[in-house]
């Protein structure tokens, strides 16, 4: 997974991600963060794949350790110590952010790759998609991704659940 091209970039929603797949109310599942990687480098061609969680907690570092481990750039939202038990690990305007700094910057990437279901992205998506810039978003879960993207064509998005996928992703 060594970034020895300019490939595509992954952006993972963590907690839209965890909420969608392990903690859904109707046939939860998990996902192996090790497959998830791979399905990503080789289904999308993501040379790099940033996963954004809410806030450091000590309790969860085998977590983070799990996450790193399996390839993924761990990313926390910065939040005040004071506060950071009582805030939700709300990392949309980070992403948004993270991803327009690197057009501004030149960076090199070929596409994003988003995984959300979060309408919150949607002027990202519709600004990456008329730059030639969106490889794809992929759902964790069909159910709630956001009425938003009714009208994006099936080339923009796919589904973490559907049978094909999770297939390959499941622990």
């Amino acid at each position: 997974m060594a970034n020895t091209f300019f490939g595509n970039i992954a952006f993972i929603d963590g907690q839209n991600l965890h909420m969608g797949t392990a903690k859904r109310e109707v046939d939860p599942w998990e996902i192996s963060l090790t497959r998830f990687r791979v399905y990503l480098e080789r289904k999308y061609k993501v040379s790099t794949a940033y996963y954004f969680l809410g806030f450091f907690q000590e309790t969860n570092s085998e977590l983070y350790a799990d996450i790193q481990g399996a390839g993924f750039v761990l990313v926390f939202r910065a939040h005040n110590s004071v506060m950071s038990g009582n805030k939700k690990g709300n990392v949309d305007s980070d992403i948004i952010f993270r991803v327009m700094r690197m057009m501004y910057k030149n960076e090199p990437f070929r596409k994003i790759v988003l995984v959300s279901g979060d309408g919150d992205y949607k002027l990202l998506v519709d600004f990456l998609i008329e730059e030639n810039r969106f490889e794809k978003i992929l759902f964790p879960y069909k159910k709630f991704a956001s009425s938003l993207y009714t009208k994006l064509g099936n080339e923009y998005f796919d589904t973490l659940d559907s049978p094909e996928i999770k297939k390959k992703i499941r622990k």
